[in-house]
């Protein structure tokens, strides 16, 4: 008899340990990296490639030997000392562009500020009024219109000194569109927020500050900022007739010197302080109204 002997299956190799692998830590970069990155790629870039091409454009039109402007190259290598030296001081009139701005702004900072707080008071108090509104309106509008250099004879006359006169014309500039633009904020200002006003009895000062500054901040610095733009408009202008050590000033002695390159550089200069000016009353408005006058 033949007895099959059954063998038991061998037992399956052990099989090895899994092992965890680490994934690859991928570096993140810091968040102000990005943000600098995408304020460089919307916000730097496109205005510096443009100014690039204008340039080269302006290059390529005036390089001529006949040609009656400048080429960037000329004003580079003649007036060279104004731009890379904006603060010497070599006399009384020989200074750099960085002090004519700088004097030219303490001017618009007397004009406009006194424009400013008058016009904002003035402008609160009309836009109470809608019979106060109609009847002075018209005359805004007819003032606002007239050129600053018409007002400096007036101002001549009245002051009878350079100095207060060339401020004069920036505030009598100035005013009118923060004048306007106050008043129409105050009659914007919706009726829920008078009644809680009468509600909780507060007083006009206290209206001012709480109720009407904030609702009707858009409007006021809509104003502030039309009129900053035109006190500086104002001061270059009135600075060419008043004389002194002011930018306007400047640009009409280099014209009678026939220096073009020196007028080019100078307009640079009031361009870039006009744009930080309207930038920087802006930046007020937001903070005050809490971005409201985006």
């Amino acid at each position: 008899m033949n007895v099959t002997v059954l063998k038991p299956a061998p037992s399956p190799a052990p099989k090895p340990a899994a092992q965890v692998l680490a994934l690859p830590v991928v570096a993140k970069r810091p968040q102000w990296i990005a943000g600098l990155g995408r304020v460089l790629g919307e916000s730097v870039a496109p205005p510096v490639v443009v100014l690039g091409v204008l340039l080269l454009i302006w290059q390529i039109a005036f390089s001529g030997a006949g040609s009656g402007l400048p080429a960037p190259t000329d004003v580079w290598e003649q007036s060279r000392e104004l731009i890379t030296s904006p603060f010497f001081v070599y006399g009384t009139q020989d200074i750099g562009l960085g002090w004519r701005v700088l004097t030219s702004l303490e001017r618009v900072a007397y004009g406009f500020g006194l424009a400013a707080v008058v016009g904002v008071l003035v402008g609160a108090i009309l836009g109470q009024s809608a019979l106060m509104m109609r009847g002075f309106d018209p005359i805004f509008q007819v003032l606002r219109t007239v050129p600053p250099l018409a007002w400096l004879p007036i101002s001549l006359a009245a002051f009878m000194d350079s100095g207060p006169s060339a401020i004069f014309v920036i505030f009598i500039t100035a005013i009118w569109p923060i004048i306007i633009n106050t008043a129409a904020g105050v009659r914007a200002i919706p009726q829920d927020y008078r009644n809680v006003a009468a509600v909780l009895r507060l007083n006009q000062i206290e209206f001012f500050f709480k109720i009407m500054v904030p609702s009707a901040a858009p409007y006021i610095f809509s104003g502030l900022r039309i009129g900053v733009g035109l006190s500086w408009l104002a001061i270059v202008a009135a600075e060419m007739l008043t004389g002194g050590v002011g930018i306007g000033f400047f640009i009409w002695d280099a014209w009678n010197s026939s220096r073009l390159t020196d007028i080019i550089v100078a307009l640079v200069y009031i361009g870039l302080t006009g744009f930080v000016l309207d930038r920087l009353v802006g930046w007020i408005g937001r903070v005050v109204s809490r971005g409201t006058t985006e």
